[in-house]
């Protein structure tokens, strides 16, 4: 951990002091106080853990949201974000159909602060299906048994941990001095997926707590341990990207019916690869929590805890599809926005992918608290942790993709899709009638079949992943004045901490073609009729039949025989090291007989960056294939380092009002600043080449290590009215400014080989035998070719943006009757949504949603039952898809049914059953247009049943 005196620059620590000299004001510690509330509630069923949710929601300054657990070790669901999306304004993003990340007021997962016990926390993330690197926490890493409580913190705290535009979600661990006695409870459950084909049908998750306390109340220690298995299979049906072009690349695409007239220039969108795939998925996950407590003398307590997370999954794709990859031989119409409705392709090829991913992810937090009342009205404390979030620890690659296909000189099949009214497109994959001397033979073989081991063999192989290691080294020192006396001031708070944020990633890329090289008979391949797809409309005019086949096995026979070529290995260094320090204070007064408490702070923030990366420069490109150029690297080649250095300095002010208009009435406005940095892949600075094909597009990246964070200014106004325990009625109104919104900006430059020398396109002038991927060098770029112009797209900050919404909620207990329920609505609007006719549009808002929960449920005499539904409108995922960068990707609204039922067979023993997606919904994404088909994709539902004891 960096020592302290090292984090302590003059500069810093000058202003850090005067900042704490001249404001005489400050925001309270309400949310450490609120921590420690939810740590000593004992809450106990689902009334309970309402009641001391909105408890919480209650006393809290500014706009607070809250989830308690029912008991000790036992959470609303078994997923924190699940449990999270019933808060109002809270959605969740799902993967495998497993919340996963989390937005909150429309804003993604990128834009929310999540931390531990009020300490940030890192994430890493390994797949290039995860588009971008960024800062989103993943919360299927974290076990729910774990978890004693979370807060949503909606407005900002000058003693908060700044990171969350959204909101700051800290999720609250049990302590053993604060539960006070000896505690023991232990679970266990099977789980049921009924989506799964090829693991186990039943899985085991369970999980234990033991809490103690020993001399005389002095030494408390606390274990928790989770272990959770999955099996599962994930089906869809996906198109990769849709490629937008003016006629340049593809010319015999009949525009005439493009009539909208926001595309004057008839642009046109082709989609790019298209197939059925199923995926086994197979997912552990450990979860381990240490807390040793100290309190030798009165007024002092001292804390050790260690925080531990191991998240294992191994997935097998298999993929029956085909690729647009000819751009002059692909032949449809477009629609009057442009979207090509009926790509056709004759004399093609189908093409069975196997791709094996492994993501392997290590989780580590160690801190130490030491908490001292100095004095009867200063009470100080010292907090540090180092946490670390590793995936891929050994450097694994985290994709091995094979393919395999109709050879190239075996051009059989006629392909095409339909891009109607229905959920998926209408596939043709039919043996050609029609001959192209260029790309088919002639005759057609007897009982030609490409379905068959006989007419594929391999085509290439491609290697994707990163190895990242992100640390977090944190400490705080903080204290608390309270007032002994009667006066407007009650308390004065103030602090000074470090952050060091460090993050380092390993890119690893390899590809090479695998013609004639592997034995077919030989690798358990099969076909069988597809029933894939079966649940959308459309699946039934689907491919008459399914590839299968172990991805590992095929992989081991490329790995056996050496046929990968792989890129040298490229890292990226980020390193952010902030100074804070914030001053607060709470004052009590009365307007007229009403109670009024407000919160008045301001925190201060300088953050100084330095991004390096470390590449090794191509000596050349080489025209492979009529659909792949490739950067070219001898052995040996030394790497380049590119480093750049950034920064910025905040002021991060807030107010918070609380009005008591009557009883149990109160009305809340709230003023605040807060802050988002940008995502990792924003900051690296080093060149990277993302698309070289023949004739273009040739493209890039580079990122700049000088942007500024997105800075919000917020406004909220809330009406509450608590009328019984635990029955409340809200609304609120909010509204952020935010300022400094990060797009993109593309600009066409040349980039230069090992040498200085700038890169050539070989493909525009090929010499005979060219493309040949048999390393010819007559198809190495000289210099009698043309110098390639790069499209290289570059973070900016470019815009302001505005967004405002409506809270409504409301939570009903009916008296003694065990019935109750909850019901919320959140409808967001911004200047900054996605504008689909906008082809030149650099900034957009991902994660922008209404959203909306009901829940009812019964608790009583032991008994437990909750049903809740969830629903999510339609929203920007990213702006990025898989192979078309800069074109969007929107999730279709979805809803979701969950249930729970336990029961208390005695004081110590209960039974569970717990339902997700019962009604076994179905995910669709599509692109700019509802027509742009990206993917449907079909989970299943979850069942588990399971056991718990407490003593």
């Amino acid at each position: 951990m960096k020592k302290i005196d090292q984090a302590f620059k003059p500069s810093k620590v000058a202003m850090a002091i005067a900042l704490v000299t001249l404001n005489s004001v400050s925001i309270s510690a309400q949310a450490q106080e609120t921590a420690e509330e939810t740590e000593v509630i004992n809450v106990v069923g689902i009334r309970g853990s309402l009641i001391s949710s909105s408890n919480i929601k209650r006393e809290s300054s500014g706009v607070v949201d809250a989830i308690t657990a029912e008991d000790i070790g036992k959470f609303p669901d078994t997923n924190l974000a699940e449990s999270l999306q019933r808060i109002t304004g809270v959605s969740i993003d799902r993967s495998n159909n497993e919340g996963n990340k989390v937005s909150v007021r429309g804003f993604g997962p990128t834009f929310n602060m999540v931390t531990l016990n009020g300490r940030a926390m890192p994430t890493s993330s390994t797949l290039s299906t995860d588009v971008g690197i960024n800062r989103a926490f993943n919360f299927q890493h974290i076990a729910a048994e774990v978890v004693s409580g979370v807060d949503v913190y909606k407005t900002g705290k000058a003693n908060i941990t700044s990171g969350g535009i959204g909101a700051t979600i800290n999720l609250n661990t049990a302590k053993p001095l604060s539960i006070g006695e000896r505690k023991l409870t232990a679970g266990a459950k099977a789980i049921m997926d009924t989506s799964n084909v090829k693991g186990r049908d039943i899985t085991p998750e369970f999980s234990a707590l033991y809490s103690d306390v020993f001399l005389d109340g002095k030494l408390g220690l606390l274990a928790t341990y989770a272990h959770s298995e999955r099996d599962s299979r994930k089906e869809a049906v996906v198109n990769d990207g849709w490629l937008s072009d003016d006629g340049s690349d593809y010319t015999n695409i009949d525009t005439s019916g493009i009539t909208n007239p926001n595309n004057p220039n008839k642009n046109f969108w082709v989609p790019r690869n298209f197939a059925v795939e199923y995926g086994d998925h197979k997912r552990e996950r450990d979860n381990a929590q240490f807390v040793a407590e100290l309190a030798p003398t009165e007024g002092l307590k001292i804390g050790l805890d260690y925080t531990m997370s191991r998240f294992d999954e191994s997935i097998n794709r298999v993929l029956t599809g085909f690729w647009f990859d000819s751009d002059a031989n692909t032949t449809g119409k477009a629609d009057e926005n442009g979207t090509v409705i009926n790509p056709r392709h004759n004399n093609h090829r189908l093409n069975f992918t196997a791709t094996h991913q492994v993501v392997e992810t290590e989780n580590d937090s160690l801190g130490l608290n030491i908490e001292w009342q100095a004095t009867e009205n200063l009470k100080l404390e010292f907090d540090a942790h180092e946490s670390t979030s590793e995936t891929q620890p050994g450097g694994e690659i985290s994709e091995f993709t094979s393919v395999i296909s109709t050879p190239p000189d075996a051009r059989y099949v006629d392909i095409g899709l339909d891009f109607g009214n229905a959920d998926v497109p209408r596939v043709t994959a039919v043996t050609t009638s029609t001959f192209e001397a260029d790309n088919a033979p002639s005759p057609l073989p007897a009982n030609y079949d490409p379905f068959s081991t006989a007419h594929i063999d391999g085509d290439v192989v491609v290697l994707r992943g990163h190895a990242i290691k992100n640390t977090i080294k944190q400490w705080e020192f903080s204290g608390t004045w309270t007032n002994p006396g009667y006066g407007l001031l009650s308390k004065i708070n103030f602090g000074i901490g470090n952050t060091d944020y460090q993050f380092d990633t390993a890119k690893r890329f390899g590809f090479d073609f695998l013609y004639d090289d592997l034995d077919m008979d030989a690798l358990g391949i099969s076909f069988s009729p597809s029933k894939i797809g079966s649940n959308f409309s459309g699946g039934d005019q689907l491919f008459a039949m399914q590839f299968n086949v172990d991805p590992k096995r095929v992989n081991a026979a490329v790995t056996a025989g050496n046929f990968v070529t792989e890129n040298p290995i490229t890292q990226d260094n980020i390193n952010e090291d902030t100074l804070s320090a914030y001053i607060s204070a709470d004052l009590e007064t009365e307007i007229g007989k009403m109670p009024v408490s407000i919160n008045l702070g301001v925190r201060y923030e300088d953050t100084d960056v330095t991004a390096s990366s470390t590449a090794t420069l191509p000596t050349n490109l080489a025209y492979l294939s009529v659909e792949e150029i490739r950067e070219v690297f001898p052995e040996g080649s030394g790497a380049t380092i590119d480093t750049l250095t950034g920064g910025y300095k905040e002021f991060l002010p807030n107010l918070d009002i609380n009005l008591e208009l009557a009883d149990d009435i109160f009305a809340r406005f709230a003023y605040s600043k807060t802050l988002t940095r940008s995502d990792v892949t924003s900051i690296a600075p080093a060149t990277n080449i993302t698309n070289t094909r023949p004739g273009g597009p040739f493209n890039a990246t580079q990122g700049d290590p000088n942007l500024q964070p997105y800075s919000s200014t917020n406004l909220d106004l809330s009406f509450e009215w608590y009328y019984d325990e635990g029955s409340y009625v809200s609304i609120g109104y909010f509204n952020k400014d935010v300022k400094n919104f990060i797009g993109t900006t593309t600009e066409l430059r040349t980039i230069n080989d090992a040498s200085g020398n700038p890169l050539r396109d070989p493909s525009a002038n090929p010499r005979p035998g060219c493309p040949d991927a048999n390393d010819n060098p007559d198809c190495l770029a000289n210099s009698s070719d043309p110098i390639i112009d790069f499209e290289v797209t570059i973070p900016k900050n470019l815009e302001d943006a505005k967004i405002d919404g409506f809270e409504l909620a409301a939570q009903h207990l009916f008296g003694d009757s065990g019935f109750g329920g909850q019901i919320n609505y959140t409808m967001v609007d911004g200047s900054v949504e996605y504008d689909i006719y906008s082809f030149e549009q650099t900034v957009a808002l991902t994660g922008l949603s209404d959203s909306a929960n009901l829940v009812g449920f019964y608790d009583k005499d032991g008994f437990q039952a909750r049903i809740a539904y969830n629903w999510r409108d339609d929203f920007l995922l990213n702006t990025d898809q898989f192979h078309s960068a800069n074109e969007p990707q929107f999730t279709e609204a979805y809803g979701q049914v969950d249930f729970s039922i336990s029961y208390e067979i005695n004081d110590n023993i209960s039974l569970t059953l717990d339902g997700l997606n019962i009604t076994e919904e179905t995910t669709r994404r599509h692109g700019r247009f509802e027509n742009q088909f990206l993917a449907a994709e079909n989970f299943g539902s979850r069942y588990s049943l399971g056991v718990r004891a407490k003593f």
